[in-house]
């Protein structure tokens, strides 16, 4: 079974997702999961500037319901053991740490990667358009630091990170986390992980 996952590091519920996801799929050993590229923000700048909470503020115009939101994905996230600072995570462009997760793949080394990489953003509020940062959490995850800097001065893995955000669109996807089963319709990855668990039985059955 396989079992694509279409996510961005930026995006909180995709943190949420990967364990709950993780979660529903402890009683399988047939599931081999591919985690795909979907950039929220493909224009988004390198330079680190709002806060996730004051971008939620700047989309919500009401302070007050502003609060809620981010204090509800704060919830949420600890109701799975994970710590969202969004007053200290800044949105920047993603492309890099996703060509990062690509190289990763190829050594068996994905998942590692993009958990630490989803930690470094979210818990740690690192920069993770900065080559500095994702080299230091690429090689914390175990990661080779030549092959990392041989990633970051060139374009490697740039054509599969567009083929995910093509396939993403073919397959009507507009928002992450999104999941596909044994390429069955996309389905969001948020739910909870009975839920999960559920599809997950439903494909194998079929």
């Amino acid at each position: 079974m396989q079992v694509e996952v279409y996510f961005d590091v930026l995006c909180p519920w995709c943190y949420i997702g990967k364990r709950r996801l993780a979660a529903a799929l402890k009683a399988r050993s047939d599931a081999i999961v591919v985690w795909r590229s979907f950039e929220l923000d493909p224009d988004g700048s390198r330079i680190p500037s709002l806060t996730a909470a004051q971008v939620i503020a700047t989309y919500q115009n009401d302070p007050a319901r502003a609060s809620a939101r981010v204090a509800h994905i704060q919830a949420l996230g600890a109701a799975e053991g994970l710590e969202l600072n969004l007053h200290r995570a800044r949105p920047v462009n993603s492309f890099d740490a996703h060509r990062l997760i690509h190289l990763a793949a190829t050594c068996g080394l994905a998942d590692a990667v993009l958990e630490r990489l989803l930690r470094g953003y979210h818990t740690e509020g690192r920069d993770i358009a900065d080559p500095d940062v994702l080299q230091a959490l690429g090689v914390e995850a175990g990661l080779d630091l030549a092959h990392i800097g041989e990633l970051l001065t060139g374009d490697a893995f740039t054509g599969e990170v567009r083929a995910d955000e093509r396939r993403a669109a073919q397959r009507g996807i507009r928002g992450v986390p999104a999941l596909v089963i044994d390429g069955a319709p996309p389905v969001s990855a948020v739910q909870e992980p009975a839920a999960l668990a559920s599809l997950l039985e439903r494909a194998a059955r079929f």
